[in-house]
């Protein structure tokens, strides 16, 4: 298993992202979360990493605080909770509101989530709420919200569209989610970041 690697990034496009390792190119997925603390290219990082080995795939997952690890690790042992839509839970709620959302039985705000049902949030608010004082003793996270690298010569916009894709939302909505949003000076992960916070109101 791999706990951790540091190295040098080399890129990122959310939510993929490449840590050049002593000279070899390790490829991870990660939430936003992750994305909003990242510095810029070519800056040395350590990050906590999960690796999930399935039939036709190795993916490497990057987080940069170990307690989102943590909280990535518990949602994935949830039935029906797979890392994608781990990932997408990440991204789009802070751990205080996914906190609030498990001890307020608050299923509504779970299902605005891409991937997230009814039924698959009530499982969540079951399973997660016995999991909860675990969660919250281990060392505090503040959580803003989630393959082939995608060459990131585009508009930021059109980088969080696709971003956005990723994370299970449709084409059209996320459009729709970044249409309106002044990208002036921002970055992907700006507009990404006020994207998933105008989606959550």
């Amino acid at each position: 298993m791999i706990g951790f690697l540091r190295g040098k990034l080399v890129y990122k496009a959310p939510p993929y992202l490449m840590l050049d390792v002593n000279g070899v190119g390790y490829e991870l997925e990660a939430p936003m979360t992750t994305f909003y603390d990242l510095p810029a290219l070519n800056t040395e990082i350590k990050l906590h990493t999960h690796l999930v080995v399935r039939e036709d795939a190795h993916i490497l997952f990057g987080f940069s605080a170990e307690a989102e690890r943590s909280l990535f690790r518990t949602l994935i042992k949830v039935n029906g909770v797979g890392p994608k839509l781990a990932l997408t839970i990440l991204s789009g709620q802070s751990a205080e509101e996914f906190h609030r959302c498990i001890i307020d039985n608050d299923t509504q705000a779970l299902v605005r989530l891409p991937g997230v049902g009814k039924k698959t949030a009530e499982r969540l608010i079951i399973e997660m709420r016995d999991r909860l004082p675990e969660l919250t003793s281990s060392e505090a996270v503040q959580l803003d919200k989630a393959g082939v690298v995608i060459p990131s010569m585009t508009h930021p916009k059109q980088e969080a569209i696709s971003a956005l894709c990723s994370l299970g939302y449709k084409p059209q909505d996320a459009s729709k989610m970044v249409q309106n949003i002044n990208a002036e000076d921002k970055t992907c992960e700006d507009i990404i970041r006020l994207a998933l916070q105008g989606a959550v109101k």
